[in-house]
């Protein structure tokens, strides 16, 4: 069966050992690669199919709106169609671009109807903090997929590693323990295979891989959020608590959160915005804030059937007989995190005993802090 493996990551030499590694144990597999770097420059993509023998074909495909992503996605199925019509492998290797983020692309080869084998990411051990605490514009390196591309080295970086079942780690001298427990407290349920173990990769590649149990593991309201741990110096802390924020008081203190943590992710609710579930995606000093919907809670009892069956055990986990699953559960994890020190804070952010007993109507009057956030 003509199986598609994708495997990305910002650490393009751990990405590039793990495809050699995967061509050399796989007999026949090819990796398909476009090169986005020069594409703001000459306006196109440059287009690579190799094997363990070398270079088998090269091309181009023109920018599409400005944006070499989406050029990519243009290409990519039809190149991934040919070289499954033509019944000489049984495994294409898409090597993604530095910056690309592999969901997107494993949606587009899922919805083409292709068997995807496995997401992979590749991570060298000794580079995770120094990306993760990169809050550069990819942009000012050289790395922005399109014209109109703001995100940072750090949130692109965060999202490659967890979004992918499978990380192919690439071990050099330079990685210590607290590299690795970092990388385990980050992505605790990860499948860790060595760059060097070609058996293992290519088992990985070889599994299969569900694109909509992928994106669930990622919606704010159903996350797998890492749990508590402590080794080496690195430590991850869990906050939860159903009493709802205080806006101004929140908004007060996110410098002081968001640069408490390398990376702190999850969900929380505003007195002001109730029926607001917030997801809270933070990584080198910069934090996102978005809209995920509304609680379970605020909908009616008919719209429950019509969510998916993990949403659903998500908000029964968490339903409190007065909040429902309105709750905050927010994940901080660093060397050298101060968990008394974020306890504190997180605390002087919810509302006062007083400002609770006032009630609902009392907090939809509060000043609404975050419409830089939300109403932009």
């Amino acid at each position: 069966m003509f199986t598609v493996a994708l495997v990305g990551g910002l650490h393009s030499d751990a990405r590039r050992a793990a495809v050699d590694r995967l061509l050399a144990v796989v007999p026949g597999g090819v990796a398909l690669h476009h090169d986005l770097a020069t594409a703001p420059r000459t306006g196109t993509v440059v287009r690579t199919v190799r094997d363990a023998t070398g270079l088998l074909s090269a091309g181009e495909t023109p920018l599409v709106d400005d944006c070499a992503c989406c050029a990519l996605r243009e290409d990519l199925v039809p190149e991934l169609e040919r070289l499954r019509a033509a019944g000489l492998t049984r495994l294409a290797v898409v090597e993604l671009w530095d910056s690309v983020e592999p969901r997107a692309m494993a949606e587009v080869v899922a919805a083409a109807g292709f068997r995807i084998g496995a997401v992979v990411t590749a991570v060298d051990p000794a580079l995770l903090l120094p990306y993760l605490g990169n809050g550069d514009d990819l942009a000012d390196a050289g790395l922005a997929a399109a014209a109109t591309d703001r995100r940072t080295i750090a949130d692109t970086w965060a999202r490659q590693l967890e979004y992918a079942p499978v990380l192919a780690v690439a071990e050099g001298p330079e990685a210590d323990a607290e590299d690795r427990a970092l990388l385990d407290q980050l992505h605790p349920t990860a499948l860790r295979v060595p760059v060097g173990d070609g058996a293992a990769l290519a088992r990985a590649v070889f599994a299969g891989f569900d694109v909509e149990a992928a994106a669930a593991a990622q919606h704010p309201a159903c996350a797998l959020l890492p749990q508590e741990a402590d080794a080496h110096g690195v430590a991850t802390y869990v906050w939860r608590h159903h009493r709802p924020f205080h806006p101004g008081r929140l908004y007060a203190a996110l410098e002081g959160l968001t640069c408490a943590a390398a990376r702190s992710r999850g969900r929380f609710y505003l007195a002001d915005r109730p029926d607001t579930l917030l997801a809270w995606d933070a990584a080198g000093g910069a934090l996102c804030v978005a809209s995920a919907g509304p609680w379970l809670a605020s909908l009616p009892d008919a719209a429950w059937e019509t969510l998916p069956p993990v949403r659903r055990a998500a908000a029964a986990l968490d339903w409190h007989p007065e909040h429902g699953d309105r709750c905050q559960h927010l994940v901080f994890t660093s060397p050298g995190l101060d968990r008394d020190g974020l306890a504190e804070l997180l605390g002087s952010c919810l509302l006062t005993d007083a400002e609770y007993a006032a009630g609902r109507d009392a907090w939809k009057g509060l000043a609404s802090a975050f419409d830089t956030f939300l109403d932009a």
